[in-house]
């Protein structure tokens, strides 16, 4: 693999990700205008969906905030350049962030200062996951802060098992209202710890709208929180309707017998991904 290379296709994957969704997203958006009855929700999102037409014919960002570039990588455990990665991914982010352009959105919570190129101490968040192979895949989620600022954490008292989850995640839901831009993909984590339980909800948010969990008994309950949300009345953007939110992922960790922690991440109708692939002969391409 050429690091220049791989630089490049990880600018043009960020660039991808931030001008537009996922077609998943947009079709199960096109699918709400025709499930609402009211004139107000549709209104929503038709220029919701407007608005991605525009990102898409212009190449331009499809929300101002432009997000906190997250990455969530899968590198092989003989993949011959591990050492580079993290360096790559900072230099693609602050490239990106004057090409695209991207908001600068990294600030230091002690002095205020922006660096202006959205990377700085920790940023940009990189999740690691080692798997078998020599193979490379950098998932990349521009998260804004508006959904960011709806997560929460609760360390759930054991007892209160399952009907104890969905009750969170259902008065989180209602909580937000308005204020995470909906319709909403919820990433739900489940078990681990208070960290863990936070990362699982975001990686959730990967899989693509409408795919439910490889385990039935997840899938099920996926099913149920999705159906029992939309009927909260929330509506595209708070105003009221059938469609709070798109869908539901739920992951979830095995957990300590005296701990239950339960994470609620949300993602804003702008559910914006893209992601680069590394074969293990060293071909890079790009997917959104």
């Amino acid at each position: 693999m050429n690091s220049m290379e791989f630089r490049d296709k990880v600018v043009e994957a960020i660039r991808l990700a931030v001008t537009r969704v996922t077609p998943e997203t947009e079709l199960a958006l096109k699918d709400a205008v025709d499930f609402e009855d009211d004139r107000g929700p549709k209104v929503q999102l038709n220029a919701i969906l407007e608005n991605i037409c525009i990102g898409k014919d212009e190449g331009a960002p499809i929300c101002q905030d432009t997000g906190t570039i997250t990455f969530f990588v899968e590198v092989g455990a003989e993949f011959p350049r591990i050492s580079g990665i993290k360096d790559v991914l900072t230099e693609a982010v602050q490239r990106a962030s004057v090409e695209i352009p991207l908001r600068p959105n990294a600030v230091h919570p002690m002095t205020h200062d922006n660096t202006g190129d959205n990377t700085g101490r920790y940023t940009p968040p990189i999740h690691w996951d080692v798997v078998p192979g020599k193979g490379l895949t950098v998932h990349v989620m521009p998260k804004g802060g508006g959904s960011e600022n709806m997560s929460k954490l609760v360390m759930m008292t054991p007892g209160k098992g399952l009907k104890g989850v969905k009750e969170i995640v259902i008065d989180q839901v209602a909580a937000m209202e308005g204020k995470p831009c909906p319709p909403t993909v919820i990433g739900v984590g489940i078990g681990g710890g208070a960290d863990m339980a936070l990362e699982l909800a975001k990686k959730a948010l990967l899989r693509p709208v409408g795919e439910r969990h490889p385990e039935v008994e997840v899938a099920n309950m996926e099913m149920e929180l999705l159906e029992k949300i939309n009927r909260l009345g929330v509506g595209p953007m708070g105003i009221g309707g059938k469609t709070t939110v798109l869908d539901v992922k739920i992951e979830y960790a095995h957990r300590h017998p005296a701990s239950f922690p339960v994470a609620v991440v949300p993602q804003c109708w702008a559910n914006r991904q893209a992601k680069v692939i590394v074969s293990d002969d060293g071909k890079v391409e790009v997917f959104a």
